[in-house]
């Protein structure tokens, strides 16, 4: 299994859109991320270090991250770890209500209506 994940592995990050899969495009990547990966295959974004999420986030950015229906053989590819990426909660600002029509409307407009 080892050797399977070394030759051909990929990292599925979980998204608000669904998982994805990243590609690693070298084997040194594929070692480093399986000595990521070496105690948990479960890691959330926010506890990884920096250089590690720089690197996740560089793999996603690249066009090698494809869904489940785009990647040939998903069920069949090894997955090295899989990465929680939650996206970061902001506090909205209350909505305010709608303005009514014939404030929006220019003076032109508002004659014509």
């Amino acid at each position: 299994m080892l050797i399977e994940k070394l030759a051909g592995g990929v990292v599925q990050v979980q998204t608000p859109i669904g998982p994805r899969y990243v590609l690693p495009s070298s084997f040194l990547q594929r070692v480093y991320l399986l000595w990521m990966f070496r105690n948990f295959p479960i890691l959330p974004h926010a506890v990884l270090s920096r250089r590690q999420q720089r690197m996740i986030d560089r793999l996603c950015t690249e066009q090698r991250f494809a869904s489940t229906l785009y990647l040939v053989g998903a069920d069949e590819a090894p997955v090295i770890g899989i990465v929680e990426q939650r996206p970061a909660v902001t506090n909205l600002p209350p909505r305010r209500p709608a303005a009514s029509e014939s404030r929006g409307l220019p003076a032109e407009a508002r004659q014509q209506s």
